[in-house]
């Protein structure tokens, strides 16, 4: 099983996988399981047919919303984003908190990979999706308005690990973005939120690829969705007479 790395200075979290290899040379060798049950068939994603890809709430390219405006400082930028796509994804798993609940997500995961807590002693923690959630929200509510992490006040210096703080945030907003697909979308779907959802992923996805935010081996369980979304739309011819 693999774990993703982290420093001690921050809350960390895991990742667990199963060992697809070693399962998928077993079921090339028999038909089925010993008991004669066939091995289960990978569940159908809703959030990638193309009927729902499609919906956004925007039709520009949000590259132009992330590119780094001229004479504006680095880390000014980052922290700006970092703490709007905080609020932005908070607000967005607030829609479907009621149903996320211990009994529904009785782990933190997504496409079969399990999310683990790490507190500030290094102790790990296997929680629920709403309370990793909770953990994940309150700790960085916390960075985001802690004036030596994320200073607003002007002459005040950025920390010197700040872009390291940035992709930890980044990497548990991801947690957050992909569990809602994974574990929500029809819910999503049903209150008609699916495209405000769309277009936030997309929009995260495209800042964390332009200032390297992420490795792409953190983010590889959401390529299909990744790459269903950031495909440019089809253009539709529109019609600029105005009718009278």
């Amino acid at each position: 099983m693999a774990e993703a790395e982290g420093g001690p200075a921050f809350d960390e979290s895991s990742v667990e996988q199963p060992r697809g290899i070693l399962s998928t040379l077993f079921h090339r060798k028999s038909k089925g399981k010993p008991n004669g049950k066939k091995p289960p068939t990978e569940e159908k994603k809703q959030y990638l047919e193309p009927d729902y890809t499609k919906v956004r709430v925007v039709d520009f390219d949000l590259k132009e919303l992330v590119v780094l405006p001229p004479e504006i400082d680095l880390n000014e930028w980052l922290a700006s984003n970092t703490t709007t796509f905080f609020n932005l994804i908070n607000l967005q798993y607030s829609t479907v908190s009621e149903f996320c609940t211990g009994d529904t997500c009785p782990v933190m995961s997504a496409c079969n990979t399990t999310y683990y807590w790490y507190d500030e002693k290094g102790k790990k923690t296997k929680c629920t999706a709403p309370q990793y959630v909770d953990f994940v929200m309150s700790s960085v509510q916390k960075l985001v308005t802690d004036e030596d992490n994320f200073p607003t006040k002007y002459g005040k210096e950025f920390p010197n690990a700040f872009d390291s703080l940035v992709k930890k945030i980044c990497r548990y907003l991801f947690h957050v973005l992909s569990h809602i697909y994974w574990g929500h979308y029809k819910e999503t779907v049903a209150m008609d939120l699916h495209g405000h959802l769309n277009t936030l992923y997309t929009h995260f996805i495209v800042f964390i690829r332009e200032f390297n935010l992420m490795d792409p081996k953190e983010t590889s369980i959401m390529d299909d969705l990744t790459e269903a979304l950031c495909t440019p739309l089809p253009q539709t011819p529109q019609n600029h007479v105005t009718e009278r």
